[in-house]
């Protein structure tokens, strides 16, 4: 996820414990990155990540492609690996929610999980954060489907799915301070500037994704976040609407999660 500002910190909700289902989805995005996709380096780790990434032509036709396909990318061929995947495809739609590319990936999304994830499931309860936060990043990926139908390159992370988590944030949370490196300097600004910061970068960039094709190149999933985005917006208000008062009293010191 690019972000304009880099956060650290926010303001949590006093009187809570842990966020249970938030540290479980870190937990496991790490747990799969190092043990089923090998870190992102070995060879039994890049069939797993090729085989249950969300690929866009298995999706919309109902196929499991299990041969490299050959795109061409800037005039020259480049083979995309495939792999078998589970049965029925559709599902590796969950299973790419917690995959990742690499360190750096994997990294920034946690972060962002961490920070941001904690005063929403509080807000909202642990079963139906828990639902949420899959219904988003269901909603993201198939965002990012619908800019290429046909595509066969895998996508995958959880980047869609926190999206939604920051739309929910903003919504629920927009005076909420959170702690942001800008020009080397810690600076508390408002949720809604360095949420609405970051949704402006995404917007701006995901009209560029509509000219992206497997001829020109993929990157960073935009579609995908602004998909999970706008679900989170959508739920945060239904959730603000619903949940106006914190579940618990704030009269307890506020944790340092997140």
């Amino acid at each position: 996820m690019i972000r304009p500002m880099f956060p650290i910190s926010d303001e949590n909700e006093r009187g809570h414990g842990p966020a249970f289902v938030t540290l479980a989805f870190i937990a496991i995005n790490v747990l799969v990155f190092l043990f089923l996709q090998g870190a992102g380096a070995s060879t039994e780790g890049a069939e797993f990540t090729y085989g249950y990434s969300a690929v866009p032509f298995e999706i919309t036709n109902g196929v499991d492609l299990v041969e490299d396909e050959t795109i061409t990318i800037d005039g020259e061929p480049v083979p995309i690996p495939q792999e078998p995947g589970p049965s029925p495809i559709w599902l590796t739609l969950f299973s790419s929610i917690f995959m990742h590319g690499g360190w750096l990936h994997l990294g920034g999304n946690m972060l962002f999980l961490w920070i941001f994830g904690d005063n929403v499931e509080h807000r909202i309860g642990h079963g139906l954060y828990l639902v949420f936060y899959l219904v988003a990043g269901i909603i993201a990926s198939f965002a990012q489907i619908l800019v290429d139908t046909g595509s066969v390159i895998p996508t995958l992370g959880a980047s869609g799915a926190i999206s939604g988590v920051l739309g929910a944030y903003l919504v629920m949370f927009p005076t909420n301070r959170v702690t942001v490196f800008l020009f080397r300097f810690l600076v508390p600004v408002p949720a809604i500037v360095a949420i609405g910061l970051w949704a402006a970068l995404q917007f701006i960039n995901g009209i560029g994704a509509f000219a992206v094709t497997e001829e020109t190149g993929g990157g960073v999933a935009y579609m995908a976040h602004i998909g999970g985005f706008v679900a989170g917006l959508a739920a945060g208000m239904l959730f603000r609407m619903i949940f106006r008062e914190p579940r618990h009293p704030r009269g307890t010191p506020a944790t340092s999660f997140g």
